[in-house]
Protein backbone atom coordinates (compact mmCIF):
# COMPACT_ATOMS: atom_id res chain seq x y z
CA UNK A 1 0.00 0.00 0.00
CA UNK A 2 1.41 3.79 -1.03
CA UNK A 3 0.72 6.42 0.79
CA UNK A 4 0.86 9.37 -0.88
CA UNK A 5 0.28 13.05 1.23
CA UNK A 6 -0.51 16.36 -0.82
CA UNK A 7 -0.82 14.14 -4.30
CA UNK A 8 -4.03 12.23 -5.38
CA UNK A 9 -3.24 8.98 -7.57
CA UNK A 10 -5.13 10.49 -10.63
CA UNK A 11 -3.26 13.51 -10.35
CA UNK A 12 -0.53 14.09 -12.99
CA UNK A 13 2.86 14.70 -12.39
CA UNK A 14 3.78 17.82 -12.01
CA UNK A 15 7.77 18.44 -13.74
CA UNK A 16 8.51 20.82 -10.32
CA UNK A 17 7.55 17.61 -8.26
CA UNK A 18 10.02 15.33 -9.50
CA UNK A 19 13.36 14.94 -8.04
CA UNK A 20 11.82 16.18 -5.04
CA UNK A 21 11.51 12.91 -2.98
CA UNK A 22 14.20 14.35 -0.47
CA UNK A 23 12.88 15.80 2.91
CA UNK A 24 13.27 19.49 2.89
CA UNK A 25 12.57 21.58 6.42
CA UNK A 26 11.69 24.52 6.63
CA UNK A 27 8.34 26.80 5.72
CA UNK A 28 8.43 27.64 2.39
CA UNK A 29 8.36 23.35 1.38
CA UNK A 30 5.46 24.03 0.13
CA UNK A 31 6.01 22.88 -4.14
CA UNK A 32 5.00 26.19 -5.47
CA UNK A 33 5.72 26.85 -9.75
CA UNK A 34 8.78 28.84 -9.98
CA UNK A 35 9.91 30.80 -12.54
CA UNK A 36 11.56 29.73 -15.61
CA UNK A 37 14.74 31.20 -14.95
CA UNK A 38 14.96 29.86 -11.88
CA UNK A 39 13.96 26.48 -12.59
CA UNK A 40 16.80 26.43 -14.91
CA UNK A 41 19.31 27.55 -12.38
CA UNK A 42 18.19 24.88 -9.94
CA UNK A 43 18.60 21.89 -13.14
CA UNK A 44 21.56 23.45 -13.90
CA UNK A 45 22.58 22.97 -9.91
CA UNK A 46 21.31 19.83 -9.95
CA UNK A 47 23.67 19.00 -13.28
CA UNK A 48 26.50 20.01 -11.67
CA UNK A 49 26.06 17.75 -8.70
CA UNK A 50 24.99 14.76 -10.11
CA UNK A 51 28.03 13.37 -10.92
CA UNK A 52 29.14 14.35 -7.59
CA UNK A 53 26.41 13.16 -5.31
CA UNK A 54 25.60 9.30 -5.24
CA UNK A 55 21.80 8.18 -5.85
CA UNK A 56 19.96 7.90 -2.88
CA UNK A 57 22.69 10.01 -0.86
CA UNK A 58 21.41 11.69 2.34
CA UNK A 59 20.78 15.63 1.75
CA UNK A 60 19.79 17.73 4.01
CA UNK A 61 17.89 21.29 2.11
CA UNK A 62 18.55 24.31 4.60
CA UNK A 63 15.10 26.19 2.89
CA UNK A 64 14.51 29.74 2.70
CA UNK A 65 13.98 32.22 5.59
CA UNK A 66 14.79 28.95 7.91
CA UNK A 67 17.85 29.56 10.52
CA UNK A 68 19.81 26.49 11.67
CA UNK A 69 22.14 27.54 14.38
CA UNK A 70 24.51 25.93 17.36
CA UNK A 71 24.87 22.75 15.38
CA UNK A 72 27.08 20.11 14.08
CA UNK A 73 26.06 18.17 11.07
CA UNK A 74 27.64 14.69 10.54
CA UNK A 75 26.78 11.66 7.75
CA UNK A 76 25.14 14.05 5.34
CA UNK A 77 26.27 13.67 1.78
CA UNK A 78 25.16 17.37 0.72
CA UNK A 79 23.74 20.25 2.76
CA UNK A 80 21.95 22.84 0.51
CA UNK A 81 21.80 26.33 1.99
CA UNK A 82 18.95 28.58 0.43
CA UNK A 83 18.62 30.31 4.19
CA UNK A 84 21.44 30.74 7.26
CA UNK A 85 23.52 27.64 8.71
CA UNK A 86 25.48 28.34 11.42
CA UNK A 87 27.50 25.52 12.16
CA UNK A 88 30.15 22.93 12.00
CA UNK A 89 30.14 20.27 9.34
CA UNK A 90 31.98 17.42 7.47
CA UNK A 91 30.00 16.51 4.45
CA UNK A 92 31.15 15.71 0.99
CA UNK A 93 29.29 18.37 -0.69
CA UNK A 94 28.17 21.81 -0.05
CA UNK A 95 26.00 23.84 -2.20
CA UNK A 96 25.11 27.74 -0.99
CA UNK A 97 22.05 29.68 -3.06
CA UNK A 98 22.34 32.99 -3.85
CA UNK A 99 20.36 33.86 -1.11
CA UNK A 100 21.59 31.56 1.25
CA UNK A 101 24.55 31.94 3.80
CA UNK A 102 26.79 29.23 6.02
CA UNK A 103 28.62 30.79 9.06
CA UNK A 104 31.26 28.43 10.84
CA UNK A 105 33.52 25.52 10.37
CA UNK A 106 33.20 23.15 7.04
CA UNK A 107 35.51 20.45 5.84
CA UNK A 108 34.03 19.46 2.66
CA UNK A 109 35.20 17.66 -0.93
CA UNK A 110 33.31 20.01 -3.25
CA UNK A 111 31.89 23.26 -2.18
CA UNK A 112 29.62 25.16 -4.91
CA UNK A 113 29.26 28.76 -3.46
CA UNK A 114 26.78 31.15 -4.98
CA UNK A 115 25.72 32.89 -1.75
CA UNK A 116 27.93 33.18 1.32
CA UNK A 117 30.85 31.44 3.45
CA UNK A 118 32.30 33.34 6.57
CA UNK A 119 34.45 31.24 8.54
CA UNK A 120 36.66 27.97 8.26
CA UNK A 121 36.60 26.27 5.22
CA UNK A 122 38.62 22.87 4.00
CA UNK A 123 38.12 21.86 0.52
CA UNK A 124 39.55 18.40 -0.19
CA UNK A 125 38.98 18.63 -3.61
CA UNK A 126 37.22 21.50 -5.88
CA UNK A 127 36.05 24.92 -4.56
CA UNK A 128 33.70 26.41 -6.93
CA UNK A 129 32.36 30.36 -6.18
CA UNK A 130 30.13 31.77 -8.34
CA UNK A 131 29.54 35.45 -9.86
CA UNK A 132 27.46 35.98 -6.69
CA UNK A 133 29.47 33.98 -4.41
CA UNK A 134 31.51 35.24 -1.24
CA UNK A 135 34.11 33.32 0.67
CA UNK A 136 35.59 35.19 3.34
CA UNK A 137 38.16 33.77 6.49
CA UNK A 138 40.57 30.91 6.66
CA UNK A 139 40.20 29.14 3.09
CA UNK A 140 42.23 25.95 2.12
CA UNK A 141 41.49 24.14 -1.26
CA UNK A 142 42.66 21.61 -3.28
CA UNK A 143 40.87 23.38 -6.47
CA UNK A 144 39.28 26.38 -6.94
CA UNK A 145 37.43 27.79 -9.59
CA UNK A 146 36.37 31.33 -9.41
CA UNK A 147 33.44 33.21 -12.11
CA UNK A 148 33.76 36.90 -12.74
CA UNK A 149 32.69 38.36 -9.76
CA UNK A 150 32.92 36.15 -7.49
CA UNK A 151 34.66 37.37 -3.85
CA UNK A 152 37.32 35.28 -2.15
CA UNK A 153 39.63 36.95 0.87
CA UNK A 154 40.77 36.13 4.17
CA UNK A 155 43.54 33.29 5.06
CA UNK A 156 43.46 31.38 1.50
CA UNK A 157 46.11 28.41 1.24
CA UNK A 158 46.04 25.79 -1.72
CA UNK A 159 46.83 22.58 -0.07
CA UNK A 160 47.08 19.22 -1.28
CA UNK A 161 44.53 16.69 0.17
CA UNK A 162 45.92 14.19 2.85
CA UNK A 163 44.57 11.15 1.03
CA UNK A 164 46.61 12.37 -2.27
CA UNK A 165 49.42 10.26 -3.57
CA UNK A 166 52.67 11.91 -2.81
CA UNK A 167 54.06 13.26 -5.83
CA UNK A 168 58.11 14.14 -6.12
CA UNK A 169 57.50 17.56 -7.03
CA UNK A 170 56.37 20.28 -4.33
CA UNK A 171 52.95 21.59 -5.03
CA UNK A 172 53.01 25.08 -5.01
CA UNK A 173 50.17 27.23 -3.98
CA UNK A 174 49.39 29.66 -6.69
CA UNK A 175 46.28 32.16 -7.10
CA UNK A 176 45.54 34.49 -9.98
CA UNK A 177 43.05 37.41 -8.98
CA UNK A 178 41.92 39.44 -11.31
CA UNK A 179 40.92 43.33 -10.86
Amino acid sequence: MALHFGKRDNEPTNALNQGLNTPRYGANSVNTPASSTQAESRQAASAATSATVPEGGSKLTVGPNIKLKGVEITDCDTLVVEGLVEATMDSRVIQIAQQGAFKGSAEIDIAEIHGVFDGNLTVRQKLVIYATGKVTGKIRYGKVVIEEGGQLSGDIECSVASSAKPSSSVAKPSMALAA
